[in-house]
């Protein structure tokens, strides 16, 4: 999972003020993207395959948390989250197959 450091770097932050906020939010992403994945199978995360997609996923949603903390904008509301709906739904397939070579393996 992406680390503080790495998401104030990716948001171009310096001080500590916010340290707290984007702790949570990074869980809070990590949280939401593993369960519209699935959490029968919690080493499917570090898997080499799909490590850069979910913290990709946990980078760019935590950051669009931290970006649109604020619901009440002057502007047009336009989805934060089709980048992760993206990453997500690939991360899904990865997981169903993952799931079915087990469910295989198990009925042999």
């Amino acid at each position: 999972m992406p680390t503080l450091d790495d998401l104030k770097l990716s948001l171009r932050l310096d001080g500590d003020a916010d340290d707290e906020l984007l702790k949570g939010y990074l869980n809070t992403a990590e949280s939401y993207i593993k369960q519209a994945i699935g959490t029968e199978l919690d080493s499917f995360y570090e898997d080499a395959s799909v490590v850069d997609l979910f913290n990709t996923a946990v980078m760019a949603l935590a950051s669009a948390y931290y970006n649109y903390r604020s619901s009440l904008v002057p502007t047009t509301a336009i989805s934060i989250n089709l980048p992760v709906d993206s990453i997500i739904g690939q991360l899904r397939g990865l997981y169903d197959l993952k799931m079915e070579a087990i469910t295989d393996d198990q009925s042999n």
